[in-house]
């Protein structure tokens, strides 16, 4: 049933809540195209023709985490999500979670000598900055001293400090693919299913899906995937990326099964809300 709202509610908007988290499914050239490419291009442009994420890690990534994803695990996800976007106590409860898991994630990359590691990272995707924004407005001044970790935030805080702080830190690269390209996805979407939902100020308290040094996603993504197949990985540290990043999926499902309020209501209350922006319709 859940998914069933979710999807109306999703047709209304014309976008996907999946895309949100994790990359949107493609489809891999079929050999007719590759000829077809093949006798009306050099070489350059037919190596500029193919995706990136058609080839190497970034198509075990996406392919590995699309396939070992229950209806179940799919249904808690998009369930989860809109709970937190049912009350503003909720959002902010989630908010202040990736606050912590943005933190570790961060401070594990800046200390990392993990050179794989490093060529992901970017001070363009950083929200560490933005998410302390957003809880200054929920908050106040004084939120440093208002907020604490729940449990499930401090399990995946300490898998991230678990693993660059081990003898496998590129495995920090499961949590930069499932966080950082779900949060670019999806970023516009996300943000204004929140202020909608939730009645906040324009631009406040959503600062964390705004990535305003990255003008194109669509092109920030591909170019990150050419890195992410460039890389020096074995056939068995690439599996390792992959089970990582499936892992990352269940923490974040924990994080929203925490988190307290009506999946239905939000659904409901942004359905609404977007039919009467779309028909010009005053609150």
């Amino acid at each position: 049933m859940i998914i069933a709202a979710a999807s109306l509610m999703v047709a209304i908007l014309g976008g996907t809540v999946v895309e949100a988290f994790a990359p949107i499914p493609h489809t891999i050239p079929s050999s007719r195209q590759r000829q077809l490419w093949s006798t009306t291009t050099d070489n350059d442009a037919v190596l500029e023709a193919v995706n990136p994420r058609d080839q190497g890690l970034a198509l075990q990534l996406d392919d590995g985490t699309r396939k070992s994803h229950s209806v179940a695990e799919n249904t808690a996800f998009v369930s989860g999500f809109f709970k937190g976007l049912s009350t503003q106590e909720s959002y902010r409860n989630l908010i202040t979670s990736l606050y912590f898991v943005y933190q570790a994630m961060e401070t594990s990359f800046d200390t990392t000598t993990e050179e794989r590691v490093q060529a992901l990272d970017g001070p363009e995707l950083r929200r560490l900055a933005s998410l302390e924004q957003d809880l200054e407005y929920f908050y106040g001044p004084d939120w440093t001293n208002q907020i604490q970790m729940s449990p499930a935030t401090q399990a995946y805080v300490g898998r991230i400090q678990d693993i660059a702080q081990g003898t496998q830190p590129y495995l920090l690269i499961g949590h930069q693919y499932s966080r950082y390209l779900g949060d670019l996805f999806g970023g516009q979407m996300m943000g204004g299913m929140a202020m909608r939902s939730l009645d906040l100020t324009p631009g406040k308290g959503v600062q964390f899906y705004e990535f305003d040094q990255i003008p194109s996603a669509k092109e920030y993504i591909s170019e990150w995937y050419q890195t992410l197949n460039q890389l020096d990985l074995t056939e068995t540290e690439k599996q390792a990326i992959v089970d990582e990043a499936n892992y990352c999926f269940a923490l974040n499902i924990a994080i929203f099964e925490e988190l307290e309020g009506s999946a239905w209501k939000a659904m409901w209350t942004l359905a609404f809300n977007t039919i009467k922006l779309k028909l010009g319709m005053s609150k």
